[in-house]
């Protein structure tokens, strides 16, 4: 069937339920709402399925009046930024040649959403401090209904609630939005300052603290460099040591800047990149490749370049890991180790006891007396959509349809939940690669749903999508059969991409380029299909579009010769114009 472009006459058509990505330095549990989509989420995501849509039809959707600047976020995580080249981290149909970093810091990342939010005038269309509490479908309507808080309301006098009705629900939420806290014997008795790193107490001076961080994964290596420059002392309370890999940060230069103006020079360089994280995938994946045991050692040695001194060597041993290389989270810093061995750090790897008022008591009963304790401790990756309700068809709810795990049908859609998907779901985590190629793939698949459902109610006709369960069983069966071969599935190694079952739900199993591949066209026999719109797409072929190529497509030599000719035909055009001028 064609792709029809959302109709801006249909104001309640499509919701998004969305929460912010913490790596944007958004706070993680803002929602947002859109009418016609209600959002809960990420701005990356919401941005760019969305734009999907505005990009078929210019004036897709109708203003909303409630919501303020999406420059204000709720919460900043110090020190945060990205662990993927910026040049990659920015979406495929609107690059930014001004980046000044290669991996720039959250207020970097931040202002390009902010213009391009300006520039597709999506203001109008986001409801912000508005938080989903359920969403229910109504199998007499076939409509979802969604139920809205937004804090204050009364204050406004528009009261706490409100709900909004739909043909189609999309959740952005993703995997990395509601904090988890630790469950530590005492904490609750802290006299201090206790706040979880995703919901930082900006009204709090860290100058000259006594501070201890309990967790050492991506966003405490994040942190602890930031910390330790102001702090009086800083523990760290590491569980499990991480594997380093170097980062090579450093700023862009003006020159550079203006030559990825050039679109050729800038796609040839964004291709470059993407060929270099893609070619990372065995190393992260296949823990019997060769590229496996050399990542490894480019890592060992980037901690022995970082803490040369043999005074180094007990630091040193407590950092190394005993767990293959990229079963967890990999660090990718420059200043997490130089910030470890500073003298007023101190690494403590016993096991924690308790905490008490004035601090933590360690196993060996070692007492270390902190002002404040930042819980560095990640998120609820696999409470997929935690804590909204989801109620499909028959009443169906969405956490007992995963209680023995979280699945959908590439991360996208769950039977009994008709005209519904999401966006960064089960499974579609990426180790090695930016997350953006996920979320565009996603939202060119799930807007070619809403067309279907909004085209058929355009012609006086409905239309409910819900993948078979079959479908799903099959799908999910070849995922865990993979993932069940990969260095995520030690058994030696606890991480957030598995759930409490030991079951790998939140990482996908493939390269980036093999999800596009697999995502980049709607097989109508994939689905259990309802509706008065039913048959014409149960005898459809395959909807398919385009892929976004990322990936080089032609060899550097080709690049080179192409670019040499295209200076040459401007030389050429410049001299014929010097001597037209001439003559005259």
């Amino acid at each position: 069937m064609p792709f029809e472009p959302l109709n801006p006459t249909k104001p309640t058509q499509v919701h998004f339920v969305m929460s912010t990505l913490r790596d944007l330095a958004y706070e993680a549990a803002s929602t947002y709402a859109c009418d016609p989509h209600l959002s809960a989420g990420t701005p990356l995501a919401l941005l760019r399925v969305v734009l999907t849509g505005a990009m078929a039809d210019p004036n897709p959707y109708p203003k909303v009046d409630y919501g303020h600047n999406i420059s204000s976020p709720d919460v900043l995580i110090i020190g945060a930024g990205i662990s993927v080249l910026s040049h990659l981290y920015s979406f495929s149909f609107e690059p930014n040649p001004h980046w000044t970093r290669e991996y720039p810091g959250q207020e970097e990342i931040q202002d390009y959403l902010i213009r391009i939010a300006h520039k597709y005038q999506l203001y109008r269309h986001i409801r912000f401090n508005s938080s989903v509490q359920e969403a229910r479908w109504d199998d007499v309507k076939n409509r979802w209904l969604t139920v809205v808080r937004r804090p204050g309301g009364d204050e406004t006098g528009h009261g706490d609630t409100y709900s909004m009705q739909s043909e189609f629900l999309v959740s952005a939420v993703g995997q990395l939005s509601i904090p988890s806290y630790p469950s530590i014997k005492g904490l609750q008795s802290f006299n201090g300052n206790t706040m979880h790193s995703a919901r930082w107490d900006w009204s709090y001076d860290l100058r000259d603290k006594n501070i201890g961080i309990i967790g050492t994964g991506a966003t405490a290596a994040q942190i602890i460099p930031e910390v330790s420059q102001i702090c009086k002392k800083l523990v760290v309370f590491q569980r499990t040591p991480a594997w380093v890999m170097p980062r090579h940060d450093g700023p862009i230069s003006r020159t550079r800047q203006e030559l990825y103006r050039i679109p050729w020079i800038r796609r040839r360089y964004r291709a470059s990149v993407m060929d270099f994280r893609e070619s990372t995938f065995d190393a992260a994946f296949d823990p019997s490749s060769t590229k496996h045991e050399l990542v490894s050692s480019i890592s060992r040695q980037h901690m022995l370049n970082q803490l040369p001194s043999p005074d180094s060597a007990p630091l040193r041993e407590k950092l190394t890991p005993h767990y293959p290389f990229s079963c967890k989270r990999i660090i990718v810093s420059d200043d997490y180790y130089p910030a470890l061995n500073q003298s007023n750090v101190v690494l403590e790897t016993e096991s924690i006891d308790e905490v008490i008022p004035t601090g933590v008591r360690m196993k060996d009963g070692t007492m270390h007396d902190v002002d404040v304790l930042i819980l560095a401790t990640g998120f609820r990756t696999t409470d997929f959509l935690y804590p909204m309700k989801i109620h499909g068809t028959n009443g169906s709810c969405l956490e007992d349809a995963w209680a023995q795990g979280a699945s959908a049908y590439l991360g996208i859609t769950v039977p009994g939940f008709p005209n519904f998907g999401m966006l960064y779901g089960p499974n579609t985590n990426l180790a090695y690669n930016s997350l953006i190629l996920q979320i565009e793939a996603q939202s060119l698949y799930i807007n070619r749903l809403i067309s279907a459902v909004l085209g058929a109610k355009r012609r006086g006709m409905t239309l409910q999508l819900q993948p078979r369960a079959e479908v799903l069983k099959g799908y999910n069966e070849e995922v865990q059969s993979r993932l069940a071969r990969s260095t995520f599935a030690d058994p030696n190694c606890t991480s957030w991409f598995k759930d409490q079952h030991g079951r790998i739900t939140t990482t996908w199993c493939g390269s980036a380029i093999q999800y596009q591949e697999r995502t980049n066209s709607v097989d109508w026999t994939d689905f259990e299909i309802s509706g008065t719109a039913a048959e014409e797409y149960r005898n459809a072929a395959p909807t398919r579009w385009k892929r976004v190529v990322e990936e080089t497509q032609i060899s550097d030599k080709m690049a080179t010769l192409c670019g040499l000719g295209m200076l040459g035909i401007g030389a050429a055009a410049l001299y014929a114009g010097r001597i037209f001028l001439y003559r005259i």
